[in-house]
């Protein structure tokens, strides 16, 4: 891998974690690409070449993970979730969340959810993640 090509990647993963912090702010390929001073077409396929999905795709899933956390909690509508993460179009917020979780997101919210459901994905893996390093429970030799 080139010089260039690390600084390309260094610059891609820039860009996926600004995704992941600001996935509510009205963020676009093309102000992305250009902070990762990239065209947008390049920018797009770098990205995806390098995580698996475009630049679109992926700020979506992260959208409808937190949408999905806020419909768990039930204090708020659909629209008020859709607004929340970011999207602008119900449609396309209702869409895109049928498509990945396999219901629209009335019927999500609707349903029961198992206790610790409020509790958001990324707080319930530092939780239950298993520990590394630690040494083996000794058993007892007869």
């Amino acid at each position: 891998m080139g010089r260039q090509d690390l600084g390309d990647l260094v610059r891609l993963r820039r860009a996926r974690d600004r995704m992941d912090r600001e996935y509510a702010e009205p963020l676009d390929v093309a102000a992305l690409a250009r902070e990762a001073l990239m065209s947008a077409g390049h920018f797009s396929r770098s990205f995806r070449a390098a995580f698996g999905e475009t630049p679109y795709s992926y700020l979506m899933t992260r959208r409808i993970e937190r949408a999905k956390a806020l419909l768990r909690r039930g204090d708020l509508t659909v629209t008020e979730v859709c607004v929340a993460v970011g999207c602008t179009s119900l449609g396309s917020f209702s869409s895109r969340f049928t498509e990945l979780v396999g219901e629209s997101p009335s019927s999500y919210r609707a349903r029961e959810h198992e206790d610790g459901a409020a509790v958001p994905a990324c707080v319930a893996k530092i939780h239950t993640r298993p520990v590394r390093n630690r040494p083996a429970a000794r058993t007892v030799e007869q």
